[in-house]
């Protein structure tokens, strides 16, 4: 599937989003405001992180058991947030063995266990839908390419994610831990990875969504439909014109797409894809 407007490079280059400025969240080196590592009186808490959450961590804290001052009064979902970790990342919490709740407010000297969240994760009904922050643009392009449900925009604030995250009911997808804790957001995920191909996997893993690929526009969301050649024939470079006759185009960007010279590269993103979910939903 080619783009009219990128003869060479595909619809899936690599390259930066731009114009996107980095944002520290209130989570950022593990602390949040208003929370003091000092307990009152001496209060003290035990919790232990999987490891597969010590990225979230400061580096003191990333051990087996780690021991943190408690204030008598704040809720343990405020105390794990306070600590670098987002609840959006947090499956079950154990107190002493037993399930609790993030409003659970400790007792001195509890033992907490954190269990990260369930892969696949369960949602609410319907097929997963996504938005995604200004710095995930790679990361939208190959989930459109799989056919799922993905707004994005390189040009939207916080609250405007937050905001339509939570009217269109879409996961926001993000690697700003300051975002995941902004109480207003109804569902979000951090994603893991550097590599758009480490997010695809993640997000894949996390969700295992419904593919259907090639079936939207990767430009902008848009479900693309068949359309004949001499509908677009005025529109195409005559190399094109000569070599390929199958396209499709997308009605509301206008976007045109054909198996190109780049077609093998994102087949093999869509078959990786297929492999993946497939083997997640057995």
């Amino acid at each position: 599937m080619s783009d009219a407007r990128e003869q060479t490079a595909g619809v899936l280059a690599e390259q930066g989003e731009g114009g996107a400025p980095g944002r520290g969240g209130a989570n950022e080196g593990g602390t949040v405001r208003g929370w003091h590592a000092e307990g009152v009186n001496g209060s003290e808490l035990r919790i232990r992180f999987p490891a597969g959450l010590w990225l979230f961590l400061a580096a003191r804290h990333r051990a087996e058991e780690l021991r943190t001052g408690y204030d008598g009064t704040s809720s343990l979902g405020h105390v794990i947030q306070s600590l670098g970790v987002p609840l959006t990342e947090v499956g079950r919490l154990l107190v002493d063995s037993r399930e609790v709740s993030a409003s659970y407010r400790p007792f001195d000297g509890d033992e907490v266990r954190v269990c990260a969240v369930e892969r696949p994760q369960r949602l609410p009904p319907g097929a997963p839908r996504f938005v995604l922050d200004v710095h995930l643009g790679s990361l939208a392009r190959r989930l459109r390419l799989l056919g799922v449900d993905t707004a994005y925009a390189n040009d939207l604030d916080d609250d405007t994610l937050i905001a339509q995250a939570n009217t269109e009911r879409r996961v926001l997808l993000t690697q700003d831990r300051g975002l995941l804790g902004r109480r207003a957001l109804w569902l979000g995920a951090y994603v893991r990875g550097s590599r758009a191909d480490e997010q695809l996997a993640d997000v894949l893993s996390r969700f295992a969504p419904r593919l259907a690929p090639w079936t939207r526009c990767t430009t902008c969301n848009g479900e693309v439909s068949p359309v004949p050649k001499d509908e677009v024939a005025h529109l195409l470079q005559p190399g094109t014109r000569r070599t390929y006759d199958d396209f499709a185009r997308c009605p509301a960007c206008g976007h045109l797409y054909w198996r190109g010279a780049h077609h093998r590269h994102l087949q093999a993103i869509v078959d990786a894809a297929t492999h993946t979910v497939a083997g997640l939903c057995r």
